[in-house]
């Protein structure tokens, strides 16, 4: 084609013309396009932002599915008749605590420093890395929505629905926040005796938090109708449904990849292998110690001890994930699958409270416990500091044990002081018809399995 441009003498100046435009046009691209230090700098963060980005949103999602398997573990270790009201207030929980947590709840955790790192207030809220508002704010809220949720099950059967909704918004929006401050948002417990507290992914923040709610809970609403004879004697309630129970557990694992890895909030993070790895190993040596325990003490490899051993592992390590060797991690877990066993006797049989599923055991306590491994097990090499038994002394241990106090205080307190008003007004317990009845049908008007009615002289 270009010979027989060129051979008509009319086109040669206008195809010169062409070549030379064209040329130029090209050059000018490549010169526009030569990579320099300062287009290349852009790009990279691009990239990060965009991988850190989908990071912590795809593991926000995995802790949302979290809910899902509260609400199975809770509707499993309760009875048929009540399985409807476990799922709803495992679904509103997180609706209204979404909404508490965006208009107040955010900006308390990680707004300004106030009163001496007591709250945050207003101002631009604390950004993590690269990750844009939107997606820290997301990472966020799922896990204040696990703190609020694991009260339902301690509380389970014989809670009025309508104070349920109004703890949900208070726990969202204030209670749980205001930890989170002192230990994430830049409060007092993140610069306090020469150091900061340590809880990478929440056995505090979130899992006690939840977990002394639930203790207040259980104590002001006592214990169901027929728990405890008129001697002192424990009687079981059995939960009606063992294998969804199990289902939940395995769901809650799953999740916990997201909950323990994704606090990383960075795709780009060398230790994100190494934090799975260690609440893989701590999950998995809690539900072999709790099994192997439970057997000598009962004689039998109890189902929904096991169960719960796995979830005390899990709870356990969530502190120490990033700080502590997979040895250590299988140590924790071990020793947090036994605790778990304890404590579930000793608040049902000395305490006599009441709990159905055994949150206060499971959040509260190997919360704290685990909490309590950052000063004994932390290595330097992993995380930045030594704990006791790596030749950190005891100050790591002494900053751990302050600030597992200091919550219990504040949080016990404040759900003490809530639950009590709530009694007082619009009433926080169902009437004794009501529960034996079951909550579907009394506080829902329906039944979870259509076609028949579970009655119970408990």
């Amino acid at each position: 084609m270009f010979r027989k441009l060129f051979l008509n003498k009319k086109m040669i100046l206008p195809a010169i013309v062409f070549l030379v435009i064209t040329g130029a046009r090209i050059l000018h691209a490549q010169e526009e396009a030569a990579p320099t230090i300062a287009s290349n700098a852009a790009s990279i963060a691009d990239t990060v932002i965009a991988v850190d980005t989908v990071w912590t949103l795809f593991c926000a999602f995995l802790v949302f599915f979290m809910q899902a398997g509260f609400a199975m573990v809770e509707t499993g270790f309760t009875r048929a008749k009540n399985a409807g009201n476990i799922i709803m207030k495992n679904q509103m929980d997180f609706a209204i605590g979404s909404l508490a947590y965006f208009l107040l709840g955010f900006g308390i955790m990680f707004g300004t420093d106030m009163i001496g790192g007591f709250f945050g207030w207003g101002g631009d809220p604390a950004q993590s890395g690269s990750l844009r508002p939107f997606t820290f704010w997301l990472f966020q809220v799922v896990f204040a929505a696990t703190a609020a949720t694991i009260v339902s099950g301690a509380m389970a059967e014989r809670t009025k629905f309508t104070s349920y909704l109004i703890y949900s918004g208070i726990v969202s929006a204030l209670i749980y926040p205001v930890v989170g401050h002192w230990i994430w948002g830049g409060g007092w417990l993140s610069r306090v005796m020469g150091g900061a507290m340590i809880d990478f992914a929440g056995s505090t923040v979130v899992h006690s938090v939840g977990g002394w709610c639930a203790l207040a809970g259980a104590m002001i609403l006592g214990p169901r109708i027929g728990k405890y004879g008129p001697n002192g004697q424990v009687n079981a309630i059995p939960g009606h449904n063992i294998p969804l129970a199990a289902l939940g557990v395995f769901i809650l694992w799953f999740g916990w990849f997201g909950f323990n890895p994704g606090s990383t909030v960075s795709g780009l993070a060398p230790n994100i292998a190494h934090i799975a790895v260690t609440t893989n190993l701590a999950a998995a040596a809690g539900a072999c110690s709790a099994m192997i325990f439970a057997w000598f003490r009962f004689g039998k490899p109890d189902i929904s001890m096991t169960l719960n051993g796995a979830l005390a592992g899990l709870v356990a390590i969530t502190a120490p994930c990033a700080n502590v060797s997979p040895q250590s991690a299988i140590i924790i877990g071990l020793m947090a699958g036994v605790l778990v066993v304890v404590a579930v006797e000793f608040i049902d049989k000395v305490l006599k409270i009441d709990d159905p599923v055994g949150a206060i055991s499971v959040h509260g306590m190997c919360g704290s416990f685990g909490t309590m491994c950052v000063g004994l097990f932390a290595q330097e090499k992993f995380g930045g500091v030594n704990g006791l038994f790596f030749g950190g002394g005891v100050n790591q241990l002494l900053i751990q044990l302050t600030g597992i106090a200091s919550v219990f205080v504040w949080t016990f307190s404040l759900a003490f002081i809530m639950f009590k008003v709530l009694s007082a007004t619009v009433g926080l317990r169902v009437t004794q018809e009501e529960e034996l009845r079951g909550l579907d049908i009394d506080e829902h008007g329906c039944e979870s399995y259509s076609g028949f009615q579970i009655f119970s002289t408990q």
